[in-house]
């Protein structure tokens, strides 16, 4: 199960360091408004699919909370499916989904997972809903 802080189910971007504090960087300042999961990983871990209303809590690397997002869409879709709208919502600055579908696989195999076109992506949509200077383990921040 994924970590939670009170009632939310945290998001932890990415891998810890660098690419996650970047990627919180771009959720916080409003440019990241997707991020896109294996479904297998779900399934993994024990966790049921975002739904839209739910609000999660954005983490750092120490599992901190550092913002509120709510999700206002859930598709799940072949990877061979992910548009181009949904890949430039994720705000990374891919110039096109061919840079956006071979970051994302070259990702994934480093965590030890191969996609091919048929693997189930989960699409998720988001917006902001309060940020925090970080270093919080609880409190609401406006949730």
């Amino acid at each position: 199960m994924w970590p939670r802080i009170g009632d939310l189910r945290t998001l932890s971007l990415g891998t810890p360091g660098e690419m996650r504090s970047r990627l919180n960087t771009l959720v916080l300042s409003g440019v990241k408004t997707a991020t896109a999961g294996l479904l297998s990983e779900y399934a993994e871990e024990g966790e049921e699919l975002e739904y839209v209303g739910e609000r999660l809590a954005l983490v750092d690397d120490h599992d901190r909370l550092v913002g509120v997002v709510e999700v206002t869409g859930v598709e799940v879709v072949r990877f061979a499916d992910v548009t181009w709208d949904f890949a430039r919502s994720e705000g990374e600055g891919d110039r096109d989904l061919d840079e956006w579908r071979t970051g994302h696989r070259n990702f994934w195999a480093r965590e030890g997972s191969t996609v091919t076109d048929d693997t189930s992506v989960v699409c998720v949509r988001m917006r902001l809903v309060s940020a925090g200077a970080g270093g919080t383990d609880t409190g609401d921040l406006g949730t």
